[in-house]
């Protein structure tokens, strides 16, 4: 379950008011509230790592994935 909130004064504060028992163990994601990365930027580490691909592998995906005709 998440539950979202902000730091005020250093403190964690629980948007929805929800009260954890004292000695919860919580794990905080800091969420940025501006941009949201592109999916380039979200698979960076996997973009371009398989060697070898057809050169018309972009505009042929479905052919190769599926056998659907080439386009």
């Amino acid at each position: 379950m998440s539950y979202h909130g902000h730091i005020q004064n250093g403190v964690v504060v629980l948007d929805e008011g929800v009260p954890l028992p004292n000695g919860t163990e919580v794990r905080i994601d800091p969420v940025d509230s501006g941009r949201r990365p592109t999916l380039a930027e979200r698979f960076r580490d996997v973009i371009g790592t398989v060697p070898d691909l057809p050169s018309d592998m972009a505009e042929n995906h479905d052919h190769y994935i599926h056998g659907t005709p080439k386009r």
